[in-house]
């Protein structure tokens, strides 16, 4: 089997065990010389684009398929914000579709991350550093590209370059063996930080960075480094900076997307069935235990998990909905626990107050965090890195979504969960939302009532 691509992608395709051959795409007559040449007897079109319909067209191959790009209903929504049911399916599921054509069954078209690890066709990368330097919940989407590459690389050191903040989502887990830091507030700040970040990995001999972070300084600390290979998104402001650049797309999971970054390297890039299931929560240390009997909370409990606060004051749910809430899974024998930072102290109390909730905001560190993760039955929250947490650790999560949508990727990921949205033109107004509304009326968390997210709760509950 042939792939026939842009020069610049041949990278991402090249080592696959389920690929022959790699053609670069070097102008419309020299593609089709090289089609004709070859004799195929199959074309199947993964772009569907007036280029590639002249392609099908002039090739002479007899049997040919096509995806179903949806490419409307994507204009629309990256023009005007208008959703469509077509943009909630993943792209490589039309991909897959587009296979039964020829009578082929999606499900034995996807290469499990045992096939390829057991190819002997990865990278031999030896000593790996992943850069990862964002947000909470990118971290905690790291997580899943960290296992593949730890599964697909045997005998590799991984080591993850991250802030002092987010250094507990990656120490101890079973794919890490290093967690470095950038002190981008201490000794790595200031015009001269990347210059002395990368001084400090280049004596550790790194032959490969794995750069999820889009930032032109996280490209710009693996090229000072000199680490040889660089594999990033097409997207990232330092791409120039990159050796193997692999696509970016707005249609797929945030997850999905990082684990695509492990495809240069031999690896597949779809997700398997069990990828959801990343943390694995702790044992409660003596300190939460003591909280939690404090608050009333004994062993048995069945635990409502609730985070009502968000950095964004455009993705907070209102808070008399939240109290509301707590009070209604508070009359059916569920124990709501409110969850949060030092930030949301006031927040939480003002809702603990009003519903009985039980009020641990400001008082969980993220270790604490994720083993709380371990007694909850369901988590509710606003889009936020917490959501992340809970969803990897396979808790039931229902998350409401008001200036940002699930098109940018970032909802919890896994079938058990469940997102509460309105249907609004001005939607998404930001990728991390705004200070305050835009257009002044803020209907993205307004129109959603208690009634609605009760009765997400009592479905994933059931």
């Amino acid at each position: 089997m042939s792939a026939l691509v842009k020069p610049q992608f041949a990278a991402v395709l090249r080592g696959h065990p389920g690929v022959d051959e790699v053609v670069e795409f070097r102008g419309l007559g020299d593609a089709l010389g090289k089609i004709r040449a070859g004799g195929y007897t199959h074309l199947l079109d993964l772009h569907a684009t007036g280029r590639s319909w002249l392609i099908r067209t002039l090739s002479g191959v007899p049997h040919q398929a096509v995806y179903k790009k949806d490419a409307l209903a994507r204009r629309l929504f990256v023009a005007f914000g208008r959703g469509s049911p077509a943009l909630q399916r993943h792209t490589v599921d039309r991909y897959l579709e587009a296979l039964s054509a020829w009578e082929v069954p999606p499900a034995q078209a996807v290469l499990s991350p045992a096939d390829w690890g057991a190819s002997g066709r990865l990278s031999t990368a030896k000593n790996v550093l992943v850069l990862q330097t964002s947000f909470l919940g990118d971290s905690l989407l790291t997580l899943p590209l960290l296992r593949r590459l730890k599964e697909g690389l045997p005998g590799a050191r991984v080591s993850v370059l991250t802030l002092p903040k987010n250094a507990d989502v990656f120490r101890g887990a079973a794919w890490v063996d290093e967690v470095l830091l950038d002190d981008k507030r201490g000794r790595h700040g200031g015009p001269l930080g990347a210059w002395r970040m990368a001084r400090e990995l280049r004596e550790r001999g790194f032959d490969l960075a794995v750069i999820p972070h889009r930032s032109l300084r996280s490209a710009l600390v693996a090229r000072l480094a000199g680490i040889p290979r660089r594999v990033g998104f097409s997207s990232s402001a330092g791409r120039f900076l990159l050796t193997d650049v692999v696509p970016f797309s707005w249609l797929a999971h945030d997850l999905e997307r990082n684990l695509a970054l492990a495809a240069p390297l031999g690896a597949a890039a779809g997700a398997s069935q069990g990828e959801a299931r990343y943390v694995t929560p702790p044992a409660p240390s003596a300190e939460l235990t003591r909280r939690l009997e404090e608050a009333g909370l004994k062993t048995g409990d069945r635990l409502v998990g609730v985070h009502p606060g968000s950095a964004w004051n455009t993705k907070r749910w209102l808070p008399e909905r939240f109290a509301e809430l707590c009070r209604r899974l508070k009359s059916e024998g569920l124990k709501p626990v409110l969850v949060g930072g030092p930030g949301d102290a006031e927040l939480g109390a003002a809702i603990a107050r009003a519903s009985g909730a039980a009020d641990l905001i400001g008082r969980t560190d993220l270790a604490d965090l994720s083993a709380l993760m371990g007694r909850l039955s369901l988590f509710v929250t606003n889009d936020s890195g917490p959501m992340h947490l809970a969803a990897g650790a396979g808790v039931p999560v229902v998350a409401l979504f008001g200036a940002t949508t699930r098109e940018l990727g970032f909802f919890p990921y896994g079938p058990k969960h469940r997102v509460v949205e309105a249907s609004l033109a001005c939607r998404p107004c930001g990728l991390h939302g705004a200070r305050e509304c835009p257009e002044g009326h803020f209907l993205c968390m307004r129109l959603l009532t208690v009634d609605q997210v009760h009765a997400a709760c009592r479905e994933v509950l059931a």
